[in-house]
């Protein structure tokens, strides 16, 4: 591990941040941390990731941004628990020889380690931020896990901490009453998009060959990326699939994706109960920068998210990758889609994930497939307009400006 000091950028509105992640292989999973923080530093704002790496892993390659990395071998609960020591010495070093004006946190384990490094910093301008991109979302002993660690991890901030950032305001709104913190004071920044990565026109002739060789050629794709979880909508759109699949039998869903074993098992397993196997495809993960080509050889896409607590208040980066591609997506009709939406033609709501629900949807846009063209293109323009990783960093910057001027 490596300790850099970084010198102080050009212009006016430059300042430090650091910001700390737990998630190892982190780039695979999250584009989006990779984004914003680039954006700020184009920007002008002199930025560090602190994250830890496994022996084998691939190193991101970025000119934008500064990485200090921590090469621990990858063993559960060990290396994390070894990770947090690490940081409980390294953070108030880091503040007394960097002097950084933020450092960043996740609601996760790693917050714990902050506090040596905000008793120090109480001696100097820095300012410590909770960033939740998301509350607790999965079920049993990982669920009751996850909700101990963000309940503890907000209380913290709450207490000590200089500011908090939420992905939406409807979840700013669940946090802040669930806590009773000032709406105020707390800060919002979504997902965004690349629009230049997720552009349907650079594309055509790829997504087009994609189709070919995947044997796709003349299938009606519904097209699904991400986890693939038994709370997501999935089972419900294949048996969708499967009251569709005689009437219209070239209606293909595509995931691609993956997901825990005994999952990816028990929907392998309902595909060939079903008999779905020409009709129903899975495709491993691909790297971020082939996602869009994926999209592009779609005819529509969906994100089938049940009504449940812990996604009405999301901000569904799957949603922005698809309407970004000028795609039309059939949806589940909560918040956190329609603040997103709204009443434009580039979205199909769902009134349930039940499966004849879901039918009914996919049927519609089958009967319109000569449309799903012109309606995708304001989803497109709905991005360009509000979701873009540049409106995305100036929403944040704006935000830690503020709590900067508060300061002063």
């Amino acid at each position: 591990m490596t300790l850099i000091k970084e010198s102080k950028p050009n212009g006016l509105r430059g300042r430090k941040i650091l910001w700390v992640t737990s998630i190892q292989g982190f780039f695979l999973f999250k584009p989006s941390l990779l984004e914003i923080l680039e954006h700020l530093a184009t920007r002008g704002h002199s930025v560090v990731l602190m994250a830890m790496w496994p022996k084998n892993s691939v190193r991101v390659k970025t000119a934008k941004m500064r990485i200090v990395s921590v090469p621990l071998r990858y063993v559960p609960l060990l290396s994390s628990v070894m990770y947090a020591i690490i940081l409980w010495f390294f953070l108030p070093v880091y503040v007394i020889v960097s002097k950084p004006d933020f450092i960043m946190f996740e609601p996760d384990f790693t917050i714990f380690s902050s506090i040596p490094g905000l008793i120090v910093s109480r001696f100097s301008r820095v300012k410590f931020v909770l960033d939740v991109r998301s509350t607790p979302v999965d079920i049993g002993f990982l669920g009751l896990k996850q909700n101990l660690l963000f309940t503890a991890s907000v209380l913290l901030a709450k207490k000590l901490f200089d500011g908090m950032t939420i992905i939406t305001s409807l979840m700013q709104k669940e946090v802040c009453s669930k806590f009773n913190i000032d709406p105020n004071e707390v800060g919002v920044w979504t997902s965004g998009v690349s629009t230049k990565l997720f552009d349907p026109e650079n594309c055509i002739s790829d997504s087009k060959e994609l189709k070919r060789k995947l044997g796709l050629t003349g299938k009606f794709v519904v097209f699904y990326h991400g986890a693939i979880g038994l709370t997501r909508g999935l089972t419900e759109t294949i048996e969708g699939i499967r009251i569709l699949s005689h009437k219209h039998p070239t209606i293909v869903f595509f995931l691609l994706g993956s997901g825990y074993n005994v999952t990816m098992r028990l929907i392998r397993d309902l595909i060939y109960k079903e008999g779905l196997q020409e009709n129903v495809m899975i495709h491993d993960p691909v790297n971020q920068s082939e996602v869009p080509k994926f999209i592009g050889m779609s005819d529509i896409c969906i994100v089938p998210l049940p009504d449940h607590p812990f996604w009405r208040s999301q901000s569904p980066l799957k949603l922005l990758e698809y309407l970004a591609m000028g795609k039309v997506v059939v949806l589940s009709a909560i918040p956190a889609h329609r603040v997103v939406i709204g009443k434009a033609k580039c979205g199909i709501y769902i009134s349930s994930v039940k499966p004849i629900e879901i039918a009914k949807a996919l049927e519609y846009a089958y009967s319109n497939k000569e449309a799903l063209e012109g309606w995708g293109k304001m989803g497109r323009k709905i991005v360009e307009e509000e979701y873009t990783w540049e409106k995305v960093a100036r929403d944040l910057e704006d935000y830690l400006l503020s709590i900067d001027n508060r300061a002063e």
